[in-house]
């Protein structure tokens, strides 16, 4: 199972940036009312512990909970909201934006080398 950081608070994402400079972060959006988002879910749990990515954090936000972080995410990386959503941090840059069924740990592990 992924060991998912709650990202519960727009104060987490100055964290977010300071963390990926010194390892990789993943961001996953995820509406707790869609299916698809909830296969997602399920495959990143699935294929976390194969994945090569312990170095790796991964934060879990709660769309419909927590909609206006979501909106600042897309603010802050430059990229357009999707749900489901997987996002690379690294280095304060977002380099790898996937959602919905293109959601896939080994392209992660590709560009986190």
């Amino acid at each position: 199972m992924a060991p998912w950081q709650p990202l519960t608070q727009s104060e987490q994402l100055a964290d977010i940036v300071r963390e990926s400079f010194e390892q990789p972060v993943l961001i996953f959006k995820h509406s707790t009312t869609c299916s698809i988002s909830a296969m997602a879910k399920g495959k990143l749990e699935r294929q976390w512990a194969d994945a090569g990515l312990d170095g790796a954090k991964i934060y879990y936000l709660d769309l419909l909970r927590f909609r206006p972080i979501s909106q600042e995410i897309a603010q802050k990386f430059s990229i357009h909201h999707e749900s489901p959503q997987l996002l690379l941090i690294q280095n304060g840059e977002c380099t790898l934006d996937a959602s919905h069924m293109g959601i896939k740990l080994s392209e992660v592990k590709e560009v986190v080398g």
